[in-house]
């Protein structure tokens, strides 16, 4: 069987790593799977990258220049929403006409348009559709927060200028969508229960086949390794207790950097000696920017792009923290499971679902820095630590293993082609 993974890139976020895992995984269970991109990164051979040109970009501006004019010329908010007014025809590349599924990942901002998805679905090829955030089940946003109004249809949009109108852009790509949805069935896959039940409840997938699968993660690269070796390549030191955050952007809002600030300034006034003894190790983009808002050491390790030296850096702490406020099932907490390392994060979208709660780590009440700060006190203090990281590792591996998840996607593939993979 041949399934082409089609996602805007092949590096760069959460969702083009977990589509790039799923077909190592896919290749690794006997089938031929290709990805296609925007953005190709690598040599990779199985990879394949989209012609850019001038006019690629100039889609990209215009996309952007739409949302801008509905926003009232504001420039908040301005990458929360997609149109998809936008992409490339991929349906004549050989890569989609040799395939006998299409499984569609993230496809925004200039990959895929609404026009593209209709020649997609009116090809009569297969389709599935992984689902990263909200954007498939609502008008326009990837993160529909508390509003609910995607369960009859977008309007009022809260990410619009002055709360939107009763006719407003998220509206009219609303209605788009739901004449696209009706052209041919599409499988639609949740990363976790959570975005299910959401997507269940959207006006724009009634009647849709929707399910939950995790992402896949390489349980035999990502595992637990000795610390203090980790720490020597890592250039850490082996005398303190650490802990972790990392993200793409560290500075970016929905991460919830600020959660972190407080609740170490909170575990410092509580524990003093923890000055000399803590350290807080960051990477992804801006990550010296921590330097001086932690009153504990900070280790900045900047953008880590490698995934050996991930495996490094996961091996090298004590504690994954993530005070992210959006969240689907992030690949970090997956990664850092793996690694046997407990985390403490918010009680927020599938992060529950990852972290069992006193059992491999601490969820902590939603933006309470607070709790989370009380999760990191637990952790770092817990006599069974060992145990803690034990079950952590052990989560990880049985329910996120690439054959785990290939298995399901196989399944699948399996039941919309009529074929065995």
């Amino acid at each position: 069987m041949r399934v082409v993974i089609i996602n805007t890139s092949e590096q760069t976020g959460g969702a083009a790593i977990a589509a790039g895992r799923l077909m190592e995984s896919l290749k690794n269970n006997g089938i031929k799977a290709k990805m296609l991109v925007r953005d190709k990164q690598t040599d990779c051979i199985t990879v394949v990258g989209l012609r850019r040109n001038w006019l690629q970009v100039l889609k990209f501006v215009w996309e952007r220049v739409v949302i801008w004019k509905a926003n009232h010329f504001k420039k908040h908010q301005l990458f929360a929403v997609d149109i998809a007014n936008t992409g490339t025809d991929i349906t004549q590349l050989p890569e989609f006409q040799q395939a006998d599924v299409a499984h569609l990942h993230w496809v925004n901002q200039g990959m895929l348009s609404l026009k593209n998805l209709r020649k997609i679905l009116e090809s009569g090829k297969p389709v599935v559709w992984t689902m990263h955030d909200m954007w498939p089940c609502t008008g326009i946003c990837h993160h529909a927060v508390d509003c609910t109004r995607y369960e009859q249809e977008c309007h009022h949009c809260p990410y619009l200028y002055g709360g939107g109108s009763k006719k407003d852009l998220s509206t009219r790509v609303f209605r788009k969508k739901k004449a696209l949805y009706r052209i041919a069935p599409i499988t639609f896959v949740a990363c976790s229960h959570w975005l299910e039940e959401r997507a269940k409840r959207s006006a724009l997938l009634e009647g849709e086949t929707v399910v939950s699968i995790p992402n896949p993660i390489n349980t035999n690269l990502f595992r637990p390794r000795d610390k203090q070796e980790a720490r020597r390549k890592c250039q850490l030191p082996a005398d303190r207790k650490l802990l972790l955050f990392g993200s793409f952007k560290v500075t970016d809002e929905r991460k919830g950097v600020k959660y972190l600030v407080e609740s170490c300034r909170l575990l410092a006034e509580k524990y003093p000696e923890w000055k000399e003894s803590l350290g807080v190790v960051v990477f992804g983009n801006q990550s010296g920017q921590l330097q001086d808002m932690l009153p504990f050491k900070v280790y900045s390790l900047g953008y880590v792009k490698d995934e050996r030296s991930l495996v490094d850096v996961y091996n090298a702490v004590d504690l994954f923290v993530t005070p992210s406020l959006q969240e689907n099932l992030p690949n970090m907490i997956m990664e850092a499971m793996a690694c046997g390392v407990p985390c403490v994060g918010f009680n927020v979208g599938g992060i529950p679902e990852m972290i069992d709660h006193l059992h491999n780590g601490y969820v902590a009440r939603f933006r309470s820095a607070e709790d989370f700060a009380n999760g990191i006190q637990w952790i770092l203090t817990e006599p069974e630590y060992d145990e803690l990281s034990e079950q952590a590792c052990r989560k990880a591996v049985s329910c996120y293993s690439e054959s785990a998840v290939a298995k399901k996607y196989m399944d699948i593939y399996n039941k919309i082609t009529g074929k065995n993979a």
